[in-house]
């Protein structure tokens, strides 16, 4: 059963993005893109720390040994939070000025995978990378436009992928030794009245919640039948992209953009982190591995 929509920090971040829940330190990681920040949100005291990154960037990942994992616009890098100190490990794309990192996931096997997205919105000039454990990269999709919301099912058996303007999620075998993909095949098919699909998260039932861009809701789908199960209103025009959270893993964090001024007039809490608690409990975050 759903509980209440509640407002948790009224951030009014320009592009709220990439809420990644830290279990062991019962955190969340969620990012303001455009504003060039990474918040802390810790859960025991409700505060909120703001890290200044002097970057956009695009999505951070726990980090097994200690600290995080952030993709920026240069590229990949160790990140400390406590000292906030940045360490580079390897830019993919540095032939590719133009481009920046968007939204990111660690697999079950604790590789980073995380796609670019054109500044000026170039279609099929990006890709969806993945950082080994070894720090090597692999280039897993070409030709991608906007590199969006990714997931893992329970069983370890699918990858789940977004490319915004396909108005697609996407469905790949997946073998979890090996962090191959193959099999490609288109499992919903996002109805364009209802905003553009985003960030995206799983349940513990293998069912999908997917932020609407332009949409101002979460959506549940069950990617077997290609059906909407239920939805989630939330204040904001752009919805960018939730997480579950909380000591149950039941608590959905929903991340939310400003835009512009005609969306703070009608939607004066946009750009908020809001949190929902759902009745179902969400998949953990996989931490990176290397």
């Amino acid at each position: 059963m759903l509980g209440e929509l509640e407002l948790l920090v009224d951030e009014k971040a320009i592009l709220g993005e990439g809420p990644t829940w830290n279990e062991t330190k019962q955190e969340l990681y969620w990012l303001d893109i455009m504003g060039k920040k990474l918040h802390i949100y810790d859960y025991a005291q409700g505060m909120n720390r703001t890290i200044n990154l002097g970057q956009m960037p695009g999505t951070v990942v726990p980090r097994e040994s200690s600290g995080a994992v952030i993709a920026l616009q240069d590229g990949f890098f160790f990140l400390d939070p406590k000292t906030e100190q940045l360490e580079p490990i390897v830019d993919p794309e540095s032939h590719l000025p133009d481009n920046r990192f968007n939204d990111g996931k660690c697999d079950p096997k604790g590789r980073f995978w995380a796609g670019t997205i054109h500044l000026e919105g170039k279609e099929h000039t990006c890709a969806l990378y993945c950082l080994n454990t070894n720090l090597e990269v692999e280039k897993k999709i070409s030709e991608v436009t906007n590199s969006n919301g990714l997931a893992w099912s329970p069983d370890e058996s699918t990858f789940y992928y977004i490319d915004t303007p396909t108005l697609k999620v996407r469905a790949y075998d997946y073998e979890a030794d090996t962090g191959a993909i193959s099999n490609p095949r288109d499992v919903i098919h996002f109805p364009a009245e209802e905003g553009f699909p985003d960030g995206m998260t799983i349940d513990e039932e293998g069912m999908l919640w997917i932020a609407h861009f332009s949409g101002s809701k979460v959506s549940r789908w069950d990617p077997n039948s290609g059906r909407q199960l239920s939805s989630i209103s939330v204040p904001a025009k752009h919805v960018t992209s939730c997480t579950f959270g909380g000591p149950d893993l039941d608590e959905l964090y929903i991340t939310t953009a400003r835009a512009d001024d005609t969306d703070m007039d009608e939607f004066p809490h946009a750009g908020g982190l809001f949190r929902i608690k759902t009745g179902i409990k969400g998949m953990p975050a996989y931490r990176f591995n290397g």
